[in-house]
């Protein structure tokens, strides 16, 4: 299924940012409070968490290899057999403030199972650090790749991935010369409602910040970046993704819209952890 009309949502909620300015503090909180919205998050949380650290005990890997000189400027690697093999670059989420690294190594084995290599670079977090030197800091966790991914046996295309706040820094970094293509996960696109809520305590985002870092706000950038979101999302959340794919149509940048039926913010990661998931194979065919 897939989405290229942001009516076609129009029985769903509607956008609560269309009434921004109406709403109190404790509704434009809720509006992108994910673990408030979706029920069992806690226990969905936990079970990643658990999965992740056994995956990271168990599998083939290069871990904690610093890219920067900051206690998370660091990049785990697990590579595929064949050093040529394409591999997935995963940016976690945590609306810039929360998680690391080590809590997503789950995701390894989806595409791992296809052959593929996959790398997980770490980044600090807010209020240690401004926006704006987390996605500076992607663009470094690239360029150590390009120069020493192969001497770790990860040597072909990359597909850049990420999940919520992760999203947001694929968009960002999507023009890095190592990126073959992008698959942005439940992303949000628009800084600035994220400055009227709570999440802004750690961020202090500014005007500069907004107008330079928020994907919406940007031009296209000309490579494939695939969208994908789940239905039973919030729906700010909905509606950054469908408006970021429609900028993106209009301007003839390439890519597809997948909405992921039932799935809500935490469940969708799923998706990407199974062979068999949806977004492992939306992943697959960013590189032929």
């Amino acid at each position: 299924m897939c989405v290229t009309d942001i009516s076609a949502t129009k029985n769903g909620p509607l956008d609560p940012r269309l009434n921004w300015a109406t709403l109190s503090q404790a509704e434009r909180d809720a509006a992108y409070d994910n673990n408030a919205a979706v029920k069992n998050s806690a226990a969905l949380i936990a079970e990643r968490n658990q999965m992740s650290e056994a995956l990271r005990a168990s599998r083939k890997s290069f871990l904690d290899m610093p890219y920067g000189d900051r206690e998370k400027t660091k990049i785990d690697l697990y590579p595929a057999a064949d050093k040529t093999a394409p591999c997935l670059v995963f940016l976690h989420g945590g609306y810039w403030q929360r998680n690391s690294r080590e809590l997503f190594a789950m995701l390894v084995e989806g595409v791992a199972a296809h052959g593929w290599s996959v790398a997980i670079p770490g980044y600090s977090l807010a209020p240690d650090t401004s926006l704006t030197e987390i996605v500076t800091e992607i663009s470094r966790s690239l360029d150590w790749l390009t120069q020493n991914g192969a001497s770790y046996g990860i040597s072909g295309p990359v597909v850049l991935s990420g999940w919520s706040a992760g999203a947001h820094l694929v968009a960002m970094a999507l023009d890095h010369p190592r990126v073959t293509a992008g698959l942005a996960i439940s992303g949000v696109y628009d800084l600035a409602p994220i400055r009227d809520t709570g999440l802004n305590n750690a961020l202090k985002l500014t005007d500069q910040e907004i107008a330079r870092l928020s994907p919406l706000r940007l031009p296209a950038v000309h490579k494939r970046l695939d969208i994908a979101y789940g239905t039973a999302e919030l729906p700010a959340l909905v509606f950054d993704s469908i408006k970021l794919h429609e900028a993106r149509v209009a301007a003839h940048a390439p890519g597809k819209l997948f909405p992921i039926e039932g799935a809500d913010h935490f469940s969708i990661l799923s998706e990407l952890r199974r062979p068999d998931g949806a977004l492992v194979e939306i992943a697959r065919k960013l590189v032929g």
